[in-house]
């Protein structure tokens, strides 16, 4: 059954897109996608665009900073993968590489450390060799550079 799309007024589009802004930071392409539930001519998009840039609802360096900080602090992901989930979400390069000074050098350090030895004892029956290289593939997994990785052993 196809569902009929309810029109709301452009006034009541621009208020759901705030809203939408307001619960969580957004990246543009967040915005854009969520604007496909709305019939809505490219102007209209454009205005929208501007209106949330212009009011800061809409601010990519903000988004890809609390982004940064919550895929690190919060869920103990790596470098790598927060970079590949930006990408995805259309966050330039400079911008990314911008805004990682979130993640502080020693709190990144002692991450590592942790899940290491966390995955590392929970390994059981292995040879040490086997139980190092299977944690390390795991960190890789989780994002972490094999560089920074290695570093714990130094």
């Amino acid at each position: 059954m196809h569902m009929e799309k309810k029109s709301f007024t452009f006034e009541e589009i621009k208020l759901k897109l705030v809203n939408y802004c307001v619960y969580q930071d957004r990246c543009h392409a967040e915005v854009e996608q969520k604007m496909k539930e709305f019939l809505l001519i490219d102007e209209a998009k454009e205005e929208i665009i501007l209106y949330l840039m212009k009011e800061n609802y809409l601010n990519e360096e903000r988004f890809t900073r609390s982004y940064i900080r919550g895929k690190f602090y919060i869920k103990h992901w790596g470098r790598n993968k927060i970079k590949m989930n930006l990408k995805q979400k259309q966050i330039s390069e400079k911008l990314m590489n911008m805004c990682f000074d979130e993640i502080y050098e020693e709190d990144y350090f002692k991450t590592i450390q942790r899940i290491y030895e966390d995955y590392s004892s929970k390994q059981k029956g292995l040879q040490e060799y086997q139980r190092k290289s299977k944690t390390i593939k795991y960190l890789m997994s989780r994002g972490f550079e094999y560089e920074k990785i290695n570093d714990i052993f130094d």
